[in-house]
């Protein structure tokens, strides 16, 4: 069983926090926060499912969902058998009272929610957010370690929206500032949110320095019209006024479509594998891109005990195996590559542990 605290109504600027679950120091903890609205549930769940197979250290997952989905998460999140090693918190979708219908409606419901995390979960120190539609084919560790590379004016890390320029959408249509060649993909972002929350931007609004929670509703303001992927485009403008404060991890990381579907251009996925998978535009859910969404439905079904090889690696690869008339399809065994190593080390840590 899961320990689990629904968070009221109140808790935007101060929320009472309670990361006390395990007897473990905080900073062993891995925190892993999601924003869920619509029918976003079991993917969602999916997604959760993949962080704890294969993860190492502690996971905390800071779940906002709207209202209805509260008793939803709780129920299935209780019946999860890694009790020891899983805790969670739900918490409303709150934004500033005096704009929150604003942020509501930009890009997608809730999908701006994010933007004010450092700002809610005051206690967190690190903090690694994701969409609902990833898939961690590796431990969360890994990704989490990434913290310890950054250098002192580093504050966060993501992956470019392209490796090619020629397909590139910033590059090609943007209507306002964006970070380095391609810009800047959101759905996997780490930070170090005590230096966020320290930390004074720079920006084109004006001479003076802002704070994360004093430089959100301006650039909004500045940009509304300007900007078509929403909070994903306030922080591609954010990071171009302060590039020395990102750290850029590579492509497969956040292993999308558009890695794919026009050929290959993720080399690093080529040769190790995809480490994260990130199945936007639905494609978890049509028949557009099968490789993806046989990756999504092999975790999706998977029961957990069941043994790995014979249960998700060895279906998921003859599914796979089906997909070659795709683009993606030709390249598949990127999509299982990592997954199989993490299945191997897994194994082989159960075996060291006995």
């Amino acid at each position: 069983m899961l320990p689990s605290d629904v968070c009221g109504m109140n808790c935007f600027w101060e929320a009472a926090f309670r990361y006390d679950y395990m007897k473990t120091h905080p900073s062993e903890k891995m925190h892993l926060a999601v924003v869920a609205c619509g029918e976003r549930l079991e993917e969602t769940v999916t997604m959760l499912r993949s962080a704890i197979i294969f993860s190492i250290k502690p996971l905390h997952f800071h779940i906002f969902a709207e209202d209805q989905l509260h008793e939803s998460f709780k129920d299935i999140l209780e019946e999860f058998p890694y009790g020891g090693k899983v805790n969670y918190t739900i918490y409303p979708i709150t934004f500033p009272s005096e704009s929150a219908a604003e942020w509501k409606k930009l890009f997608k419901p809730c999908a701006s929610q994010r933007l004010f995390l450092p700002l809610i979960l005051k206690n967190v120190d690190s903090l690694l957010y994701v969409d609902t539609d990833i898939l961690f084919l590796r431990p969360v560790d890994d990704i989490w370690s990434f913290l310890g590379k950054f250098n002192s004016t580093q504050i966060a890390a993501m992956a470019p929206e392209h490796e090619e320029p020629r397909i590139g959408w910033y590059n090609r249509f943007a209507r306002h500032p964006y970070y380095g060649v391609t810009g800047i993909n959101s759905g996997v972002m780490l930070m170090n949110m005590t230096r966020i929350r320290r930390k004074y931007f720079k920006n084109d609004m004006t001479p003076v320095r802002l704070q994360w929670g004093e430089i959100m509703m301006p650039l909004l303001k500045k940009y509304k019209l300007n900007i078509t992927w929403g909070d994903q485009d306030l922080l591609n403008i954010m990071f171009f006024h302060n590039p020395e404060s990102l750290y850029v991890f590579p492509c497969q990381w956040n292993y999308r479509p558009d890695h794919c579907i026009y050929g290959s251009n993720c080399k690093a996925a080529e040769e190790e594998g995809i480490f994260i998978l990130h199945g936007n535009r639905g494609v978890y859910h049509d028949d557009k891109q099968p490789t993806f969404r046989a990756v999504y439905e092999a975790i999706k079904n998977y029961s957990f005990g069941d043994d790995l090889v014979h249960s998700l690696l060895q279906p998921l690869e003859r599914e796979l195996q089906k997909t070659t008339h795709t683009y993606c399809g030709r390249v598949y065994k990127v999509f299982i590559k990592q997954l199989t190593k993490s299945v191997r080390d897994l194994y082989a840590r159960r075996s060291k542990g006995r």
